[in-house]
């Protein structure tokens, strides 16, 4: 599982995925501890991360890039700067909420 990180993709990739259309979601400076349930994908607006996988190398990323997420990822996030982003998860609202509460149930 990695990490993809692209810098200043086209702005007709951005279109054709239609990131301008995706929610957003803002992050104070901060350290915290994550779990992707599901894959995701995101558009970073404004700010600098750093987020490592456990057990893995760190991933620097900020304005202006394009990151996937890859499904069951446990990583630390460093907020280095206050973050803006898009982002799309895979799935619907139903399996997003299933894998969440599978999780929290620890059923798999």
């Amino acid at each position: 599982m990695q990490i993809q990180v692209q810098h200043n993709p086209a702005e007709t990739q951005l279109n054709s995925l239609g990131v301008s259309k995706w929610p957003t979601w803002q992050k104070e400076v901060s350290i915290f501890d994550w779990v992707f349930h599901e894959e995701e994908q995101a558009y970073i607006l404004e700010g600098e991360c750093v987020v490592t996988p456990i057990g893995g190398t760190p991933v620097s990323f900020g304005k202006g890039d394009f990151v996937i997420f890859p499904a069951g990822l446990k990583v630390k996030w460093e907020v280095k700067q206050p973050l803006h982003k898009h982002y799309r998860l895979d799935g619907n609202a139903l399996t997003q909420a299933w894998k969440r509460l599978k999780a929290a149930l620890k059923l798999a």
